[in-house]
């Protein structure tokens, strides 16, 4: 089994990405063959500073591998590094319906928010498409807002079967449900966009910062709060402690008698304490950026490898060869 996902270096990643798709990622490792890239090629619809967007892509590479991304398992590079992508990505755009695209939960959420609608916003599910397909890729793991982009990986590549002929791999995608959304700092989905996001990676302070800043109702420690389980601090905590631990704080919100500052003081504790491997993992990567940048090469030459099978395939299949 062939697995794939990619993160875009648009920002710092945060909480959401980290077990929204990170963790998924990581732990399916040990169930097949890890395919894994920096999506840079999907950050030219948003982000134009070219500076921002190598430090971007350096951040993620230093998260990922800080985070128990292993080169020895798994397939790392970066998108732009297998310009075989595109030629597939226009394959596909040559049977891809307008209204498909149009439906495309990301690009209206996107374009309603004021971004400017380019044609690489609008394609994008295309060239997600292609980066899936030119792997033979047999499964996805996703946060649930990115399920629509594995349907319509899907359509394309069943479409294309059916014009051509069985030429490409169809994939699954997997979701973890109990995490699969993260809500943020305001209670919304953690995202870049919203700015309430929590970082995996930062100063202790500004982050503590954030945690203790997250907006409780007004009623006072002593008042029970028969809706715990709805906190939002009890909601994050469920992700950084240990279950019997995020049980007793909920049960104790819900009794009464616990402030809310105490309660975030908890979970800030748990936060920075269960990145604390990773954190120092990635100090160590970051005083060696010629071994990151190794990994990314040899991850390149690899995916590479695979890509020009799928594509010659495809060429063939359509009668490009």
């Amino acid at each position: 089994m062939r697995i794939l996902t990619g993160i875009t270096p648009s920002g710092t990643l945060h909480i959401g990405n980290y077990f929204g798709a990170m963790r998924p990622a990581i732990e399916l490792q040990t169930r097949g063959e890890a395919f894994y890239f920096i999506a840079d090629y999907h950050s030219l619809t948003a982000l134009t500073d070219a500076e921002a967007r190598r430090r971007y892509t350096h951040g993620i590479a230093l998260d990922w591998l800080a985070c128990g991304l292993d080169p020895a398992r798994a397939v790392f590079w970066r998108q732009s590094d297998i310009p075989e992508v595109c030629e597939l990505m226009w394959i596909l755009g040559t049977l891809t319906p307008m209204g498909l695209l149009e439906r495309a939960h990301s690009y209206k959420d996107k374009t309603a928010k004021g971004i400017s609608p380019n044609f690489g916003l609008f394609a994008y599910p295309v060239l997600m498409a292609a980066d899936i397909l030119l792997y033979d890729t047999n499964l996805v793991p996703v946060g649930r807002d990115q399920k629509q982009h594995v349907e319509m990986t899907r359509d394309m590549a069943i479409k294309f079967n059916q014009t051509y002929g069985e030429t490409l791999v169809v994939p699954e995608h997997e979701i973890r449900e109990n995490v699969a959304l993260v809500p943020g700092l305001d209670g919304q989905k953690m995202s870049k966009s919203y700015g309430n996001t929590i970082e995996i990676f930062g100063e202790e302070k500004t982050l503590r910062k954030k945690i203790m800043g997250l907006v409780m109702d007004s009623r006072t420690p002593a008042e029970p709060k028969p809706d715990a389980d709805k906190n939002l601090a009890i909601q994050l905590l469920r992700l950084f402690a240990p279950a019997e631990a995020a049980l007793d704080f909920e049960n104790r919100l819900r009794a009464g008698g616990l402030g809310y500052g105490d309660l975030k003081k908890a979970l800030f504790e748990h936060y920075w304490n269960y990145f604390a491997t990773a954190r120092a993992r990635r100090s160590e990567l970051a005083a060696d950026p010629g071994y990151v940048e190794g990994v990314l090469r040899d991850g390149a030459l690899r995916a590479r490898a695979a890509a020009a099978s799928v594509l010659t395939r495809t060429r063939k299949a359509c009668g490009l060869a």
